[in-house]
């Protein structure tokens, strides 16, 4: 799939407030509202539109509603005075679009579903905190690149984009995993030192992997702070967890089916898939870059709270 140009925004179309956008305000205000009832109340996530005045500024930016409410100056806070720049990378692989469903809803995800909803709330959350994001969406190519902006309008564009990925995809449309390259690609696109957070399940082929803790290591190299959330299904593709009768597995990549009795092979691929993950951390830890299992199943805490953490230690 050839990467979509992002195209001039109809800001009336924009101006219209998404279900994605307000499911994603419910979930941070929720997980704010826990957040101060819990031992994690401390956390900057006060949310500020703007700042104090200072003498011998420019009064040009001073909001004089504002003062004739509260009659104090206070200045308005733009784009430049972001805090974080933040590139949410989104795995749009087959494999991600495990497990097939009809309708995958946020009560019955599959591993995009999820990473979709969690990055809507990232996005809600870092605006809130007046911070900038953008979203790369890859497969086997990029297929689509933002800028990274803070205003509302881009913030809407966001948000449209990331709904497309909720439409499910047709049978036959397959999308193989090529991680390693494009997320070389993007290190390279990213010119800014950047919060760089991932979702993807990672499964690329065997024979790539050391590709693939390159253009991790990439991204390090390039001075960026990295989270990569582990999107799985534990249940199924961790723990292995199947009625004990027969079943046919479809590889989502490439097509391939195997008829297998899943209680036989277990063991086997549990061990198999343990390396896989234990490599991978270990690789994460060497780089600095936090890894984070995100089960699809386990809700949105378990993203947005090690977020707020990365985030606090930056800051």
């Amino acid at each position: 799939m050839p990467e979509r140009m992002v195209p001039a925004i109809d800001r009336t179309r924009l101006e219209q407030f998404s279900s994605l956008e307000f499911f994603a305000r419910q979930v941070v205000e929720g997980f704010i509202t826990g957040l101060h009832k819990s031992p994690f109340h401390g956390f900057s996530v006060e949310f500020a539109e703007h700042r104090l005045y200072n003498t011998g500024e420019s009064v040009r930016d001073i909001d004089w509603k504002l003062y004739g409410r509260t009659d104090r100056l206070y200045s308005k806070r733009y784009e430049e005075e972001t805090n974080l720049r933040c590139q949410i990378f989104i795995d749009n692989s087959s494999s991600m679009h495990y497990p097939v469903l009809s309708k995958p809803d946020i009560d019955h995800p599959n591993k995009i579903t999820f990473s979709v909803y969690v990055a809507a709330a990232l996005i809600y959350l870092l605006h809130k905190q007046r911070d900038a994001s953008g979203i790369s969406v890859f497969s086997d190519v990029v297929e689509l690149h933002t800028p990274v902006k803070s205003n509302a309008i881009h913030n809407r564009y966001l948000f449209s984009e990331l709904e497309k990925l909720l439409v499910p995809r047709p049978p036959g449309n397959i999308h193989g995993t090529m991680a390693a390259q494009t997320i070389h690609e993007l290190s390279e696109r990213i010119h800014k030192r950047s919060l760089v957070i991932i979702f993807s399940d990672m499964f690329e082929n065997k024979e790539n992997s050391e590709y693939l803790f390159s253009a991790l290591q990439h991204l390090k190299h390039n001075k960026h702070e990295v989270i990569l959330f582990h999107v799985v299904d534990k249940n199924k593709e961790i723990d292995f967890n199947f009625d004990d009768r027969p079943y046919k597995f479809i590889d989502l990549e490439s097509g391939e089916q195997v008829r297998v009795v899943p209680y036989k092979l277990k063991e086997q691929y549990v061990n198999a898939i343990t390396r896989f993950r234990d490599e991978l951390r270990l690789r994460c830890g060497q780089y600095q870059i936090d890894m984070v299992e995100a089960d699809i199943n386990a809700g949105f805490e378990q993203v947005l709270l090690p977020y707020l953490v990365k985030r606090n230690r930056l800051f």
